[in-house]
Parts: structure tokens; C-alpha cells; sequence
């Protein structure tokens, strides 16, 4: 059986191959509602399949958006990923999704094979600052959004969160329960000092701490972003004879290890030790008490990263400061800050 072809398509609809592109590729220039239907109609009668491959290769783009972000597995990561796949569906794009594992050469991996596949466009959550992630995205001239976090290698437009201002609203909240002081469970050694999520949130503690007029020394310990490393920290911080009132953590993973550890030492929170994270992923709601956090507009965040990614019409310009599109934080208040 012979293949169809746009030709083919045209023919029976009665109008001209651009038109038949113009149908399928939603532009660039608008066709009639009569004409459309008529095309469509074609299309569905005939079986026609749009061959993909030759469309990209005459357009130097192909229908996909590449996404790397630093852990999947991550609940925080996962559910902005999710979030990016919705706002592509929307533009008729799908997505790639690679995960960098936080290694500087697995990001540069990612970059390069994702840029050779000519995607439409790449949304990055990096790793850290990475020079030669930097570089490998100046070399492809490639259309690069931030996401989440904006290395300072990397002087790309940016949609990120005001993760300062939400942490010092998590910290002022716990210390109007009357708590003596917050300690913070903040990043490793190798958490990058700028342009890093996670290092935001520990300035934010800070900043309230100091506000209260409370001391921050020896009430910053550093964790892993992840649940299971997080449970460890605490255990130890827990069982210690300078147990702390109340607890803020950088991330709701670190939070549900917490909580976890809390439970093993018969801790009562919050009676005992109040508990607020960042984040507001889904797990936060069930975790027991629910957990006080952070939250974002994640699909709102999402759509932002696309469109800039997509349209050079609205993409920023200007001072690095311009180039940067921030999203307010919010308090979630649950239970285990001590809220009834």
C-alpha cells in the first residue's frame, strides 16, 4: 500500500500543501475554520502520519523540550517535572528528561545529547554552578531557560522562587509559637554559597533569626537533601543533649526524615520539637502531623519556563537582574509547627 502523503492530503481537501502544514503545525500563518476542518477531515479519512523526522530536519527543530534536572527520585524534582511535561502538552511539545545525578559531567552529558537532537528548546535545574556547563550551552547557542535555581556560571534567562522570603516566613512562623530558637537543617559542603535553592533557605533562617534578635552560631547543621541521609543527621542531633526546640529544613525531604527520626526517639511533635520544610510537595499532607511548609505555584512556574523557552517574543533581556522572572513563596501552615 502506498504511502500517504501531505500531497495527498491536499489534494482531497482541495487546498494547497502549505495550508495542510499550516493545519498541522498550528502556523505560522492562521488558517480558516472551514478550511481546517476540511483539512483535518482529510487527514483523518486518508491515515495521514506527519513524518516527524523530516519535519525537523527541514526546520533545524524537532517537537521535543529537553529537561535535566538533578534527581528524579527527589519529590520536589519529580513533581516539577511532571508540571513541565503539562505546560509542553499544552504547546503540543513533549519532553526529555534526563537526570544529572548533581555531577558536573552528567549535566554536560545531558546538554550536549539533547542539543544535538535539536530540541525546540532546554529547561535545566543545574546541578551548581557549572563553567562547563556554561559553555557547552554558548557553543550550541542554545534557547536555555533556568529553572528553580540560577547558577552564577550560567547567565541565562531564570524562573525561579523567592526561596529567601519563604524561609524567613517558615522561620518567623515557628519562633511566634514562643520557641527559644530555630535550628536549621541546611545543605553539605558542597552545596554551591550562591545562586543555589537550598542556600536561600539557610540565608532566609538567618535573616529571621536575626530579626528576633536570636544567634544562628552552632544551630546550623548540614544534611543531605534527601529523606534517608536527613533521618541519620537527625537521629544524632535528636538523641544529643542540645536537642532543639523547633527545626527548620531546607527541603520537605529533609523534613520527613526528621519526622521519621523524631518518631524512633518517642519525640512528640510538635509538643516536643516543632518541624517545618520547603517544598509543599504531596507527601506533605500525609505525613503524621502534616507538615508545615513552603509552597510555589509549580504549574504556573512550569508554563512560565516553556513559554520563555519557546517564544523569543517574551524571553527577557536587559541586566541580569531583568533577565530573571521570580515567583512569590507562600506558608502552608499545617500541624507540626504546633498549629491546631
Amino acid at each position: 500500500m502506498a504511502k500517504v502523503t501531505r500531497d495527498d492530503v491536499a489534494r482531497l481537501a482541495g487546498t494547497s500543501t502549505a495550508v495542510v502544514s499550516y493545519v498541522i503545525n498550528n502556523g505560522p500563518r492562521p488558517v480558516a475554520p472551514a478550511t481546517r476542518e476540511r483539512v483535518l477531515a482529510a487527514i483523518k479519512e486518508l491515515g495521514y502520519r506527519p513524518d516527524r523526522v523530516a519535519q525537523a530536519m527541514a526546520s533545524r527543530r524537532t517537537d521535543l523540550i529537553g529537561l535535566i534536572v538533578p534527581d528524579a527520585r527527589q519529590p520536589f524534582f519529580a513533581e516539577m517535572a511532571h508540571a513541565v511535561e503539562q505546560a509542553a502538552a499544552e504547546r503540543g511539545k513533549m519532553v526529555l528528561v534526563g537526570n544529572s545525578d548533581y555531577l558536573d559531567e552528567r549535566e554536560v552529558h545531558y546538554l550536549r545529547a539533547f542539543l544535538g537532537m535539536r530540541v525546540s528548546g532546554l529547561i535545566l535545574i543545574s546541578q551548581g554552578p557549572s563553567e562547563n556547563a556554561a559553555a557547552e550551552i554558548e557553543a550550541w547557542d542554545a534557547r536555555v531557560v533556568l529553572l528553580h535555581e540560577r547558577p552564577e556560571a550560567i547567565d541565562d534567562v531564570a524562573v525561579v522562587l523567592d526561596d529567601v522570603g519563604g524561609a524567613q516566613l517558615a522561620v518567623r512562623h515557628l519562633l511566634e509559637h514562643g520557641h527559644d530558637y530555630v535550628a536549621c537543617l541546611g545543605g553539605t559542603e558542597i552545596t554551591p554559597t550562591v545562586g543555589d535553592p537550598v542556600t536561600d533557605h539557610v540565608e532566609g533562617w538567618r535573616r529571621a533569626m536575626r530579626e528576633a534578635g536570636r544567634p544562628t552560631d552552632g544551630r546550623l547543621f548540614q544534611a543531605p537533601y534527601n529523606r534517608y541521609d536527613a533521618y541519620k543527621v537527625a537521629l544524632d542531633l535528636l538523641a544529643g543533649p542540645d536537642r532543639p526546640p523547633a527545626i527548620f529544613c531546607a527541603t520537605d525531604d529533609q523534613a520527613f526524615g526528621v519526622l521519621r527520626a523524631a518518631r524512633e526517639l518517642r519525640i512528640d511533635v510538635p509538643g516536643e520539637l516543632a518541624v517545618a520544610g520547603f517544598d509543599d510537595v504531596k507527601e506533605a499532607h500525609l505525613t503524621d502531623p502534616p507538615l508545615t511548609t513552603v509552597g510555589s505555584d509549580r504549574p504556573a512556574m512550569a508554563r512560565a519556563a516553556v513559554d520563555l523557552v519557546l517564544d523569543d517574543g517574551v524571553r527577557l533581556s536587559g541586566s541580569r537582574r531583568e533577565r530573571v522572572k521570580q515567583f512569590p513563596s507562600a506558608l502552608v501552615v499545617r500541624h507540626s509547627c504546633g498549629c491546631s
